[in-house]
C-alpha cells in the first residue's frame, strides 16, 4: 500500500480512489470509464453521524458459511473447536490467522477480514493492525450493502486506532483512518481535521491535499479545491485524478473553457477510447 492513499468521498468515484491509492502494487480495478465518472449530486460527504444501522459479525458469518464447500467447512469447525479450548492470546491469533486463511480461500473476504483483525489485534502488531485495516477499507470501497458497508468502516477504524497508538506519525494510518470516519462512519469532520494536521505539517502532501480537494467540491468550495489540485499538479504534473477533479472544480466556478481543456489533457494522458467517449460526452454538455 502506497502513500498515495486516498478517500473516496462519493460512491460514484470510490473506484478511482482505489486506484489512485494502491498504486501499481494491484492491477487497476474494472476500466478507467469506470473509475472517473463525474462525481453526482448524490455523492456527498454525509453531514453527521451515519444513520445506517451497522451489520453483525455473526449475521455475516451466518451467511457465509452457506456457501463453503463441505471440507472447508469441516476444516473451521475443527479450527473454532480448537479455539475454544484455547486460553493464551498468542496461540489464539494464531489460529484466528489460519481461519482468515481457510475462509480468503474460500471467498469468505469479510469474515477472513474480521479474523485477521482479530489476530492483529491480540498481537498488538502496527503492521498487522494497518494491514488490517486497510484490508476493510477495501471492502467497504467494494460493498454494495450500506450496513455491511458501516461494519467494515467501524472495523477498519478500529484497527487503525489501535495501530496509530503504536505509532502515532504513520501517515498511511492517519489517511486511512480519515477514509474510515468520512466516508464509512459518517464522521466527516475527524476525518478532516485528520487531513488538516497533515497539511499543516506538509503543504504540499499529495494524498491530503487529493481528499481536501475533492471534499471541497462535493461542499461547494470549488476556489478551494482548486488551490489544493494545483498544489498537487505542482508535485506530478501528470497526476491524471487531480487533472480530472480540478476540471471539476472549474467547472463548478463557471469556468467551462479551463474545464475543458483539463478534460482533454486528461484524455490524453489516459488515453482509453471508452474513456475519451465518455469525456467527450462531458466536453459536450459543457458547450
Amino acid at each position: 500500500m502506497q502513500k498515495t492513499h486516498y478517500i473516496a468521498i462519493a460512491v460514484a468515484i470510490v473506484l478511482i480512489a482505489l486506484l489512485y491509492r494502491l498504486g501499481n502494487t494491484v492491477p487497476p480495478p474494472k476500466t478507467q470509464t469506470a473509475e472517473m465518472q463525474r462525481p453526482s449530486a448524490g455523492g456527498a460527504v454525509a453531514a453527521g453521524p451515519n444513520t445506517v444501522k451497522a451489520a453483525s459479525f455473526d449475521s455475516i458469518l451466518t451467511a457465509s458459511r452457506s456457501r463453503l464447500p463441505k471440507t472447508a467447512a469441516d476444516s473451521v469447525k475443527t479450527m473454532e473447536n480448537e479455539l475454544a479450548a484455547i486460553r493464551d492470546s498468542s496461540r489464539m491469533a494464531v489460529v484466528f490467522e489460519r481461519l482468515a486463511g481457510v475462509w480468503k480461500r474460500n471467498m469468505g473476504g469479510q469474515v477472513a477480514a474480521w479474523y485477521l483483525a482479530k489476530a492483529a489485534k491480540l498481537e498488538n502488531s502496527e503492521k498487522k493492525l494497518t494491514f488490517a485495516g486497510q484490508n476493510f477499507l477495501q471492502l467497504m470501497g467494494n460493498e454494495s450493502s450500506s450496513s455491511v458497508q458501516v461494519w467494515e468502516a467501524a472495523e477498519g477504524v478500529s484497527c487503525l486506532e489501535q495501530s496509530l497508538k503504536i505509532n502515532p506519525d504513520n501517515e498511511e494510518t492517519k489517511l486511512g483512518l480519515a477514509e474510515g470516519y468520512i466516508e464509512g462512519t459518517g464522521e466527516p469532520m475527524r476525518g478532516v481535521q485528520i487531513l488538516l494536521a497533515i497539511v499543516k505539517e506538509k503543504p504540499n502532501d499529495v494524498a491530503a491535499n487529493m481528499l481536501l480537494g475533492r471534499m471541497a467540491i462535493q461542499s461547494g468550495q470549488f476556489d478551494k479545491a482548486v488551490g489544493r489540485f494545483e498544489t498537487v499538479l505542482k508535485q506530478e504534473p501528470e497526476n491524471k485524478e487531480a487533472l480530472y477533479f480540478l476540471a471539476q472544480a472549474y467547472e463548478g466556478k463557471g469556468d467551462k473553457k479551463k474545464a475543458t481543456e483539463l478534460l482533454e489533457k486528461c484524455k490524453q494522458l489516459v488515453n482509453d477510447p471508452a474513456f475519451s467517449n465518455d469525456i467527450d460526452q462531458q466536453i459536450n454538455s459543457l458547450k
